[in-house]
């Protein structure tokens, strides 16, 4: 899949437009910061190095990060309409939502995604990305937390465990928390649940359309 020029430029405005709606304080201003120092980095990197796995062309990042946002939001309704408790702010949520796959951009002007220039490779496996192996090793959510943390934008224990936690128990190491059998370790907000949630929505969203433009094609 190919984004034409508006259409990076219209899901670029539409992220920044979550921050000037949904974040307050200062944050609003160190989040726009940070956004505009990477504004190049943000807009081309794709979500992924392979289509199989979901939005694996340029401009794929923000186009899932804005899935995911507006997927949290609609998902929150739903459990507020069904009973559940809402122990977390909108805020909360959205700066989450922005924020979980912030570490696929990369780390001090290393991106984390370079094109495969092994033919095989593509070819065979479908890897249209490979990781750089220049950018220190870091599972994506924790690079997602260090570049905020290292930006001097403070997190929420709520926010913290929802980026943190987001890829649910897809993630060996997030298992302890998910699994536990014990209420007082369990996760003790439901944002975490939300944005797992929404987040694995977008990317079989994405996938199945993958699968659809495959289709088509034959």
């Amino acid at each position: 899949m190919e984004l034409t020029p508006e259409q990076l430029l219209k899901n670029w405005e539409t992220h920044l437009g979550y921050i000037s709606t949904y974040i307050t304080g200062g944050r609003k201003d160190q989040l726009v910061k940070l956004y505009t120092s990477l504004r190049d980095e943000m807009v081309f990197t794709p979500a992924s190095g392979k289509p199989h796995f979901h939005n694996a062309f340029t401009g794929g990042y923000i186009e899932h990060v804005n899935r995911v946002v507006e997927l949290s939001l609609t998902f929150l309704n739903l459990w507020e309409q069904s009973g559940a408790n809402i122990n977390f702010t909108k805020e909360e949520l959205v700066f989450s939502a922005l924020n979980h796959d912030l570490g696929k951009v990369g780390l001090k002007d290393l991106p984390n995604y370079l094109p495969q220039t092994n033919n095989w490779r593509k070819e065979n496996l479908g890897e249209m990305y490979t990781y750089n192996p220049n950018l220190p090793f870091m599972l994506i959510q924790d690079r997602s937390l260090y570049t905020l943390q290292s930006n001097g934008i403070i997190l929420s224990e709520n926010e913290y465990f929802a980026i943190k936690l987001h890829d649910g128990v897809y993630e060996d190491v997030n298992k302890p928390y998910y699994l536990s059998n014990s209420p007082d370790s369990k996760l003790r907000s439901n944002i975490t649940h939300i944005l797992h949630q929404a987040d694995f929505l977008a990317s079989k969203v994405e996938y199945d359309r993958w699968v659809n433009s495959k289709s088509s094609k034959k």
